[in-house]
């Protein structure tokens, strides 16, 4: 089996570690080459990258002329992800690119346009796709077990202090850009697009933070309503996420959606409720084994590079799940319009 020949680009994304630190673990499939600070991130991000060890630090110029280089994993801040990506798109490289896809539509679209038409292998960073129990449920919807579908609530919460919260305002929305953004995905997946989206972004105003720390999301479709909240000021708030999908035959519940085992891994949900029935439901419940979070998503990477595994997402549902995205961060954007690329 051939190893894929990776390099990391940026430090500056939350899941730049993990992911590292995944592709690393795995070494059977990748061969992590190293990483290239994006810029500014040598300084102010000098304390994170201590965790990366002794790690070897290419200058971006020698990462592109890397002749043999498969792969690039993107982590760099979320306003420079399509910048950076474009150049490695440009000399034909796969790129896993972590979650949302940047603030720019037409940045997005004009990147995809470019790894589409060299047959790219293209991945985002959304996680709760590759998670083993969202992932069946995923599938038994599409099989008809809950029925018609009318709702799926979904809370992705955290507690953040105030510096955090202050950073939130350099995106739209806020905190709906940053995380709830995994949970738009999870509707869309569940559902389709919706007939109109609602944003009910703002601030808590806690500490004196003026950035939208709250976010929330109604998405209505013709039979039911749909909706996103996540918030980066909720004591306990991690252990609060859950998905709750809601069909005319069977709901189900998945709580917490993930949670930190020996504090260091964050795995899938502990408990999966599924309820049938009238005012007198019966109900099963089952846990879920740990889980990281990010293995199968980089090993369902290397896979689509090797044709092993074709990839399910494709450019159009990426750009079109980005436009839903912006919309539900209170952006003004057509996202229902047909994607060409």
């Amino acid at each position: 089996m051939k190893k894929i020949k990776i390099i990391q680009v940026g430090i500056g994304h939350d899941h730049s570690i993990p992911t590292y630190r995944s592709m690393v673990k795995q070494s059977d499939v990748f061969d992590v080459l190293g990483l290239v600070l994006c810029d500014g991130e040598a300084e102010k991000f000098a304390k994170k990258l201590k965790s990366y060890g002794d790690v070897k630090i290419f200058t971006l110029d020698e990462a592109l002329e890397i002749k043999d280089l498969d792969a690039v994993a993107i982590e760099c801040e979320d306003c420079d992800l399509t910048r950076y990506s474009m150049l490695f798109a440009e000399r034909g490289v796969h790129i896993h690119m972590d979650k949302p896809g940047g603030v720019s539509q037409d940045e997005y679209e004009r990147m995809l346009s470019v790894m589409k038409k060299k047959g790219l292998v293209f991945q985002t960073g959304y996680m709760y796709r590759y998670n083993p129990v969202i992932a069946e449920k995923l599938a038994a919807a599409r099989r008809g077990d809950f029925g018609e579908i009318y709702s799926v609530e979904a809370h992705m919460d955290c507690i953040h202090p105030k510096e955090k919260r202050a950073w939130l305002g350099d995106y739209p929305g806020g905190m709906m850009y940053y995380l709830g953004c995994h949970l738009i995905d999870l509707i869309v997946l569940f559902q389709g697009l919706p007939e109109e989206i609602i944003p009910f972004n703002m601030p808590t105003g806690f500490d004196g933070v003026t950035a939208s720390d709250y976010g929330m999301a109604v998405l209505k479709y013709e039979n039911g309503i749909s909706f996103a909240k996540t918030c980066a000021a909720e004591p306990g708030g991690f252990m609060r996420r859950q998905i709750v999908v809601c069909g005319k035959d069977a709901t189900v519940e998945m709580k917490p959606t993930e949670q930190y085992v020996d504090g260091a891994n964050i795995t899938t949900p502990t408990v999966i409720r599924k309820s049938e029935g009238g005012w007198q439901a019966v109900y099963s419940e089952e846990r879920a084994q740990p889980f990281d979070r990010y293995d199968t998503m980089m090993r369902h990477f290397a896979e689509y590079i090797r044709g092993e595994r074709e990839n399910p997402y494709t450019y159009e549902y990426e750009a079109q799940i980005h436009k839903v995205v912006l919309a539900a961060c209170g952006v003004s954007i057509d996202y229902k319009a047909r994607i060409k690329l």
